[in-house]
């Protein structure tokens, strides 16, 4: 016969704290235990009016005696298979397995690998995940944070007590866990945490959560598995063969909540811009979309550069499911998809990463190491390899669940410098006195080789502002093992020469040379991002000289000399039809100025140079190989033309183009060629179908067999003002 009195089998002490909700490890305690040679079940349930404990298989119940302020407990007379919680609230009954009731499901293997720093998926055992175990539905939940005296799941499914699903320890890792059963996709949730000394922390959303409450609401959500019916098989399958060094890639840069509102005045979700965007940049010609940060984050005006939910796409737009069927939408069109993804730091919200658990634990303890000055932010200790785990395991979720096809890192410069934007005294050096944060280094390159090795024909592509050696290096190599680097040098240099008048642009003709001294140096991608139309410094029209006719003038020109120049192509959306107007993140595009026929002219020039890039492979094949580029003119400063030839390897014909930068059209300016016979004019700026006044060579012009700086023919031609000429033999006559 069992006792009656259920005092002795749970201490005083630990019944106060369990009533506080400050017990370390419930698990010794609550559920199915043995006292005395006796079985009982306690729990805690606050609130309740009572709680029956149902034995399964005969469904007997037995009536469970409050011991202590929302604390219930009762001796069974045998240790039964299995058994149920009916719980009695003012407002009704509910019956639930007893999350107490279940042995961990991290594994002991699973442990040493988190310890180790070896889960190269760590999103798949962290976070909330919907599972089945012992013929119960429920959720798994579990997260890292060793230094907290109590970590409990709170949520919508439990009225946000803190006290009622405390974790399971797992000391030596810092990892808790706790199964609850019941719980389904969708529900909300954070993590509510007691630092080392019982201090109340504000409650944590889950840095691994696949979903989240939509801003400015800051909840976690379970996420359901992933639904989508794929049809990027052909895509994915030849991903991994494609060798983009030698193809054309042309990007088109996307604020997706700001590219296109709906008619009600609301950006468009995940599925309308599948409808919409993916349609456009098709026509269009670009190869790839790059989308600007869709993890999660919590201040719109960041434009996603401050994520805090590093595996969840932003709720903004849609569900998981829906970001994965645009990312489909994508491939099936033949677009590549590319995410900005920012490792170099997070936001000090109180409800992200910062004192996760009460000590500096993703970020350094350090304001001289761990405060980033520019963007009042934290910066992620790379030295933790639980830190680098959670990172490497983001990069690859979106890339292995969500199928995207290239990561560009923001802010690199930022992390591999110990005193970026720091004056003297406020940084700390390294272990060998240097700036270099070496422990940033071998994040980056263990994040490259990961994705070289285990997701081949994956870019990741460095945003890095300075001449730090070998970005695109390999690791192996002793560089950085980035796939592109950005080109911050050539898009200075070259917006720099646009912008002033053409009258003094002589006094600065290197300022578009100086990119060849450097270009192959790196494998680079020419980037006109959404950095260069915000913070006063106006749209790309706005910032050409001149007139009205001139601006669209230069620009069509600059156009023209980017896409023949080595490099990867990146614009900005707007920048395709000369949007007048400085970007906001908070507006739509103009898209009524399509309207004008100036700017529809410079849309039809970028659909026209992109089709040249895709369809003449001397402006792709040889982008990083010297042997792809060969000036012509490079010293005209006086009248401001250039004029060089792009290669693309035996048997493919050159590509001639000459810009000139004034507005004084020359006629019968003499450019050396390497073959006679006809030369055919592919693109001319100045066209009338892009705006331009239509001055040039009536398409087409002979080559005289008369030397010119080398080259055995020349060609004399009609340079129309402001405006880039590109040309090929007419190989069909030989």
């Amino acid at each position: 016969m069992p006792p009656t009195r259920l005092d002795a089998c749970i201490p005083k002490d630990v019944l106060h704290a369990l009533e506080q909700g400050r017990c370390g490890d419930p698990f010794e305690w609550l559920g199915l235990h043995q006292h005395n040679d006796h079985w009982y079940v306690a729990t805690v349930v606050h609130g309740a009016a009572a709680v029956d404990i149902v034995l399964l298989p005969d469904g007997e119940a037995c009536s469970a005696q409050r011991i202590g302020e929302g604390v219930f407990a009762v001796y069974l007379a045998h240790r039964p298979d299995a058994y149920r919680l009916r719980i009695h609230w003012p407002e009704g009954k509910e019956v639930i397995a007893d999350p107490y009731a279940f042995e961990p499901l991290l594994t002991e293997g699973t442990l040493r690998a988190f310890h180790a720093g070896e889960l190269n998926h760590p999103g798949d055992i962290l976070g909330a995940h919907v599972v089945h175990t012992n013929d119960v539905s429920g959720v798994h939940f579990s997260v890292w944070a060793p230094n907290a005296r109590r970590v409990s799941v709170v949520g919508n499914f439990n009225r946000w007590d803190g006290r009622r699903h405390a974790m399971r320890r797992h000391d030596h890792e810092g990892l808790w866990e706790i199964f609850i059963p019941g719980v389904k996709a969708g529900a909300f949730y954070k993590f509510e945490l007691l630092d080392q000394h019982g201090h109340l922390l504000p409650l944590k959303a889950d840095p691994f959560a696949r979903q989240t409450e939509a801003p400015p609401a800051t909840a976690s959500m379970v996420a359901a598995p992933l639904s989508v019916n794929w049809h990027d098989a052909s895509w994915m399958g030849h991903r991994g063969s494609v060798d983009h060094d030698h193809l054309p890639i042309s990007i088109y840069e996307v604020h997706p909540s700001s590219w296109q509102w709906d008619e009600y005045g609301q950006p468009l979700t995940w599925d309308a811009l599948a409808r919409r965007l993916i349609p456009y940049v098709q026509e269009l010609g670009f190869t790839h979309i790059e989308l600007l940060p869709i993890s999660e984050y919590p201040f719109g005006g960041s434009w996603g550069y401050q994520p805090i939910a590093m595996y969840a796409p932003t709720a903004r737009l849609g569900n998981p499911d829906a970001f994965a069927r645009f990312v489909d939408s994508c491939h099936v069109a033949g677009i590549g998809v590319i995410l900005d993804w920012v490792s170099a730091h997070f936001p000090s919200d109180e409800h992200g990463l910062r004192d996760f658990d009460g000590t500096k634990l993703y970020e350094h303890s350090d304001p001289r190491e761990g405060v980033h000055q520019d963007w009042d932010t934290l910066i992620y200790n790379y030295g933790r390899h639980e830190v680098r785990q959670y990172l490497l395991g983001s990069a690859a979720h979106w890339v292995r669940n969500f199928h995207v096809d290239g990561l560009r890192v923001d802010a690199v410069a930022s992390m591999l410098y110990r005193d970026y934007s720091r004056p003297e005294g406020e940084w700390i050096p390294n272990k060998h006195g240097g700036r270099e944060n070496l422990e940033a280094i071998t994040f980056l390159q263990a994040l490259n080789s990961a994705m070289a090795r285990e997701q081949a024909g994956v870019l990741i592509m460095a945003e890095e502002s300075t001449a730090w050696p070998g970005v695109t290096r390999s690791a192996a190599e002793g560089g950085l093992g980035f796939s592109y680097k950005w080109n911050m040098g050539w898009m200075h240099d070259s917006l720099s020469y646009m912008q002033r008048d053409p009258l003094y642009r002589r006094y600065h003709h290197h300022d578009l040379t100086f990119g060849m001294v450097y270009a192959y140096s790196e494998k680079f991608v020419l980037p006109l991002s959404h950095d260069e139309v915000v913070h006063g410094k106006g749209s790309l029209i706005a910032r050409m000289p001149g007139d009205h006719w001139r601006q669209f003038a230069n620009l069509r020109a600059y156009y023209g000399f980017m896409w023949t120049h080595p490099g990867k192509k990146l614009l900005f959306m707007g920048g395709e039809f000369a949007q007048h107007r400085e970007w906001h993140h908070d507006r739509s595009l103009d898209w009524h100025l399509l309207n004008d026929p100036m700017h529809r002219g410079v849309q039809h020039l970028i659909c026209d140079l992109n089709r040249l890039l895709v369809h003449e492979a001397a402006l792709h094949r040889l982008d990083h190989d010297p042997a792809g580029f060969q000036w012509v003119v490079g010293d005209d400063t006086h009248a401001s033309v250039y004029a060089y030839l792009r290669h693309g390897g035996e048997g493919v014909a050159p590509i001639l183009v000459i810009c000139n930068f004034t507005p004084e059209m020359h006629v019968g300016y003499r450019v050396g060629v390497p073959e006679g016979g006809l030369w055919r004019e592919l693109c001319n700026t100045d066209s009338a179908h892009y705006g331009g006044s239509n001055q040039g060579n009536g398409g087409q012009v002979h080559a005289d067999e008369l030397g010119c700086r080398g080259q055995p023919f020349s060609l004399a031609l009609v340079l129309p003002p402001l405006a880039t000429l590109i040309l090929r033999p007419d190989r069909s006559e030989t």
